[in-house]
């Protein structure tokens, strides 16, 4: 938490810079996520603060990402759906669940999670942001094409019937929590009915207008009607921004092309529509001053209702995990500096915490804004608290000039950042990958644009664990193939074994952890044995790992060797095997002390003295 202003120079112009970078993108995401500009602009400036204040980044620059957008999108749009599309009314739990999803980051930080993000698997990112790239780029139709599901007057009166309906089944459901319901006699009902004004039922269609509309879905089934109502101005606007965020990085990269082509198009449009020109729909206006912290909402809202989302929280908090960590890597190797993972997702959730009682949606470590920040000269935590600083002050003098910003730029710049996210390199690599890999990622990414984030990233993770476990079965039944040792390949110290030895001995050889995916096989040993079999020789040495299926597989084993009058032995056995299987006994109660050699060379001596024994007694 220790600032330093030894390179207090650098850290302004990074800091400077990276603000002046996330303003577009801020207010982009802001509409994106169903909340308005406003909380994408509070989200970037209480994030950047504290990440950069409590985090373990020194040059991270925190905000609103796309990919935590996204996933905030789905969830404010599933609370307004239970809450009848009345924001008032939903915010509070909106607010409480990214409240919830920073805590748990804060404990993922606690409890030293940091260091497991690396085991997720590659499959499974790259088809979740590919989905998160094709949700935005789907979900800025609407925008583009000017359609706003508010004005169309006709469909929502296509709708008066159904929110009369859903309206009176409300009714019906009041009264019969209340007891007061009498099927009989509906005197009551009627009368609570006729109190419904007009204005009300038109509400309540424009909220079931609007969640038919929302979404990936949504937009698929207004699309007929979006082409209908056609806005040129819209789509012009949103295009020049493309235009010019693209065409512009090809002059220079000196000042951020995404801000040049806020400022130019919005200036223009702004000009047109002054002098009668032209007409576009602006962005939600932007409240004056500081923002409100809304401490009251931890009263506002029964704890039970959150439950349905704790498991969104849990995604959301694991998002932010993955993008601010992915960026903390990119920032090391840009410093050559190495960050502290764990601080670093205590920070994050500090921030997103906070930022959420302010109003603000999550966010995480911002790639192209660290990266700003880091060429710009910003070295330490306080390029960071620059960053939020420079936002703030946009904010209480540019708020009401910001809020005459035309909803279709923001729409054309969010284009932008959705084929930015986008997993290219995975995708043009499909070909060449192997095919459960595939599998993975495009059942991932269809998941996830048609269905659930959440759900289609544990789908990924379970399908990506069972295929490595497949994999390792098989990896491990390849290189321990059983049968004699004339029939498969012997290891180096193992040849110049009398042939006659090797009719009443067979050397297991075991290549790989020991573990479920390969219990199976392991424990159809007893049944390949030939007739002759007197001794097993358990090769261990490439045994690292041994879990509790394979643990209870070899304990089967030796007991069924046992019954048969089989001896074994275990030739190099390592440190974690033989601690387990010390733990449940099988060490020294099955296998002896004196039956488990360092190597094959004394095992083999062992060996010819017991064969020789054997044959004294026969004599």
């Amino acid at each position: 938490m220790k600032l330093s202003f030894t390179d207090f120079r650098g850290d302004l112009f990074g800091g400077l810079t990276a603000g002046i970078v996330a303003l577009p993108l801020a207010l982009a995401f802001g509409v994106s996520s169903g909340l308005g500009p406003s909380a994408g602009l509070y989200g970037a400036i209480v994030i950047s603060f504290l990440a950069a204040l409590f985090g373990g980044t020194p040059t991270q620059i925190s905000g609103p990402t796309a990919p935590m957008t996204a996933l905030s999108m789905v969830i404010v749009a599933s609370i307004l759906a239970a809450n009848n599309g009345v924001i008032e009314q939903a915010l509070p739990l909106i607010l409480m669940v990214f409240v919830l999803a920073g805590v748990i980051q804060i404990l993922f930080g606690l409890v030293g999670f940091g260091k497991y993000i690396k085991y997720i698997p590659y499959p499974v990112i790259s088809g979740f942001m590919t989905a998160i790239g094709v949700i935005i780029l789907i979900t800025q139709i609407q925008p583009i094409l000017g359609y706003y599901v508010k004005d169309d007057t006709q469909y929502i009166e296509s709708l008066i019937p159904l929110a009369e309906e859903q309206i009176l089944e409300e009714i019906i459901l009041e009264e019969a929590q209340r007891g007061i319901l009498v099927l009989e006699d509906f005197t009551e009902t009627i009368e609570n009915a006729g109190k419904i004004s007009r204005d009300q039922i038109e509400n309540q269609a424009q909220s079931i207008a609007s969640k038919n509309s929302s979404g990936v879905i949504g937009t698929i089934n207004s699309l007929s009607r979006a082409i209908q109502s056609i806005s040129w101005i819209e789509i012009i606007l949103a295009f020049s921004t493309i235009f010019i965020i693209y065409g512009f990085k090809r002059i220079t990269n000196a000042v951020p092309s995404t801000l040049v082509a806020l400022i130019v198009v919005s200036a223009v449009a702004y000009l047109l529509q002054s002098n009668g020109i032209v007409q576009y729909a602006p962005i939600q206006r932007i409240p004056e001053g500081f923002p409100k912290f809304n401490i009251d909402i931890f009263g506002q809202i029964n704890y039970l209702d959150l439950l349905p989302y704790v498991a969104m929280a849990i995604t959301l908090a694991f998002l932010g995990a993955i993008d601010s960590l992915l960026t903390s890597v990119i920032a090391d190797n840009l410093t050559k500096t190495k960050h502290q993972s764990n601080r670093e997702l205590v920070g994050q959730g500090i921030g997103n915490s906070v930022a959420a009682v302010f109003g603000g949606i999550p966010g995480a470590g911002a790639t192209i804004r660290t990266v700003v920040n880091i060429q710009s000269g910003g070295k330490t935590k306080l390029s960071g608290i620059m960053s939020s600083l420079v936002l703030m002050i946009i904010l209480l003098a540019l708020g009401p000039v910001a809020s005459e910003i035309p909803a279709a730029v923001l729409a054309g710049i969010l284009v932008t950042v959705g084929i930015g996210v986008m997993d290219f390199k995975g995708l043009k690599a499909v070909m060449k990958i192997p095919r459960t890999e595939v599998t993975i990622m495009v059942i991932v990414l269809v998941l996830s644009v048609f269905w659930n984030l959440v759900y289609a990233v544990g789908i990924g993770l379970v399908l990506a664990s069972i295929f490595f476990m497949k994999k390792m079965g098989d990896v491990s039944k390849r290189y321990s193939r059983v049968g004699t040792i004339l029939k498969e390949k012997a290891w180096k110290d193992e040849k110049g074994i009398d042939k006659k030895i090797l009719e009443t001995v067979f050397i297991k050889h075991l290549d790989g952890p020991l573990f479920f995916g390969f219990t199976s096989d392991f424990m159809n040993l007893i049944h390949q044995l030939p007739k002759t079999c007197k001794v097993v020789i358990f090769r261990m040495s490439r045994v690292p790992y041994i879990d509790q299926s394979g643990l209870y597989a070899m304990e089967e084993v030796l007991m069924e060797l046992s019954q048969k009058e089989i001896k074994y032995v275990f030739v190099d056995l390592q440190p974690q095997p033989r601690l387990l299987m010390q733990s449940i006994g099988i060490v020294p109660t099955l296998v002896s002390s004196k039956h488990i050699f360092r190597n094959f060379q004394n095992c083999k001596k062992w060996l010819i003295q017991e064969i020789t024994h054997k044959k004294q007694l026969k004599s």
